[in-house]
C-alpha cells in the first residue's frame, strides 16, 4: 500500500499545481533564512558593540565587525541544515493544493473537502516548523554521540514528523482534526513506516526539497487506503 501510494504520487509530479506548492514553498523558506541569518549576524554586532575593552590591551574596535563576518559561515551551515525543516513547514501552508490534485485525478467521487482556515493553517504551519527544527537541533547531539547510527536516528525521527504532519493534512480535509487524530493514532505505525520512506531521500540535497510535495501526495493516497468513505 505505501509503495503504490508513493509511486502514484511520483508519476504526478508534473502536475502544474505540484510545481506552483514547491516554488512557493522553497521561495519562502529562502526568504525566511535568509531574513534570519541577516538579522542574527546584526545583532551578534550589535550585542558585542563598536568597541571592547580588554586587560592589558586596551580598547579593541574591531571585534564586532571581526565576530559578524564570523556568523556568516556559520549562518550558512545552519541554513543548509535548516533548509528543508523549514521548507517542509512553510510548504505545509499549500498542501492543501497537492492533496486536491490528487483527489481530483485519483478520488474523483469523494466529493468537497473541508476547507482548513486560514488561522489553522497558520498555527499549524508554524507549530510544525518550530517541532521540526527544534527537534532536528536535539539530534544533533544525538548523531554526535552515536555516530554510526547518526543515519537511522534522522530517517526515524523525521519519519515520525514528517508522517505525522502530512497524514494529518491529509485526513482533516475529509474527517476535521479530532478525526484525523483518531485515525492517526489507530495505523500509527503504519503512518511511520510511509514517513520513514519520505525521511530516507531528506538526506539527498535537492531531491530533498521534492519531500514535503510528494510527501502530502503520498499520505492522501494513504488516508484514502485506510479511509475509504474519506
Amino acid at each position: 500500500m505505501i509503495l503504490d501510494a508513493f509511486f502514484k504520487a511520483l508519476a504526478q509530479l508534473g502536475d502544474r499545481r505540484f510545481r506552483n506548492v514547491l516554488l512557493k514553498g522553497v521561495g519562502l523558506a529562502l526568504l525566511i533564512l535568509f531574513a534570519i541569518s541577516s538579522l542574527f549576524i546584526w545583532g551578534t554586532g550589535w550585542i558585542v558593540g563598536e568597541s571592547l575593552t580588554l586587560p592589558w590591551i586596551g580598547e579593541i574596535t574591531w571585534v564586532d565587525n571581526v565576530l559578524s563576518w564570523a556568523m556568516v559561515p556559520v549562518m550558512m551551515v545552519l541554513s543548509v541544515f535548516l533548509m528543508v525543516p523549514t521548507a517542509s513547514a512553510i510548504t505545509s501552508m499549500f498542501l492543501d493544493d497537492v492533496a486536491q490534485a490528487v483527489e481530483d485525478r485519483h478520488y474523483p467521487g469523494a466529493g468537497p473537502a473541508v476547507q482548513v482556515s486560514l488561522s489553522d493553517g497558520l498555527r499549524d504551519t508554524f507549530s510544525f516548523l518550530g517541532v521540526m527544527i527544534a527537534a532536528n537541533l536535539v539530534a544533533l547531539v544525538l548523531y554526535l554521540i552515536f555516530v554510526p547510527f547518526a543515519p537511522f536516528i534522522f530517517w526515524a525521527l523525521n519519519g515520525f514528523l514528517l508522517g505525522r504532519e502530512y497524514f494529518t493534512l491529509a485526513a482533516m480535509r475529509r474527517l476535521g482534526r479530532v478525526g484525523a487524530y483518531r485515525l492517526r493514532r489507530k495505523h500509527a505505525l503504519t503512518i511511520w513506516v510511509a514517513g520513514i520512506l519520505m525521511a530516507v531521500p531528506l538526506s539527498v540535497p535537492l531531491v530533498n526539497l521534492l519531500i514535503p510535495v510528494l510527501g502530502a501526495a503520498t499520505f492522501t493516497h494513504i488516508f484514502h487506503r485506510l479511509h475509504p468513505d474519506g
